[in-house]
């Protein structure tokens, strides 16, 4: 399967539970309420290693240069394997583990089948974890890969500070 859709409309934020900024229960969050800017989406697991050591030092750079130059954040954890350790619950979790004041979301596969994935990594044809999306302020997708530079990220959305 090819991964990412750069350049195509970014799909909406369906079948999945949040948590807001704060850890509470919220009702389903579409890309509108991230803003009107730049949208950085980061697709974890909370088993995976990489999604540790890699994805969400990034994620917390981003989110520490980017947040109030108003660029929307959420984290969804993307569960398609480890049913029993990639919890709802752990998204409060690791929420807290990492200081991150951005909304979280649980997508779970829909089929019980061994190859089944969220519809949100079908949607915008995610290669597993940890995931990075960047969606423009038109709604386009730029970035949908495995590994973003945080630093080449922040660099390349500074004209957001004029």
């Amino acid at each position: 399967m090819e991964t990412g859709i750069v350049g195509q409309p970014a799909p909406p934020l369906e079948h999945i539970r949040w948590v807001n900024e704060h850890g509470d229960e919220r009702s389903p969050l579409t890309l509108a309420e991230l803003g009107q800017g730049f949208k950085i989406l980061y697709f974890f697991q909370d088993w995976c290693a990489g999604c540790h050591a890699h994805g969400f030092p990034t994620f917390v750079t981003l989110a520490e240069e980017l947040r109030e130059k108003g660029v929307g954040l959420a984290a969804i954890q993307t569960v398609f394997e480890g049913l029993d350790v990639n919890t709802f619950d752990r998204l409060r979790e690791n929420q807290r583990r990492y200081g991150l004041r951005v909304p979280f979301g649980h997508a779970v596969a829909g089929s019980a089948s061994e190859d089944a994935v969220p519809a949100i990594m079908e949607a915008f044809r995610s290669g597993g974890t940890p995931w990075f999306v960047v969606i423009a302020p038109d709604g386009r997708v730029v970035y949908d890969g495995f590994r973003l530079d945080a630093k080449s990220l922040v660099q390349a959305l500074r004209p957001l500070d004029a």
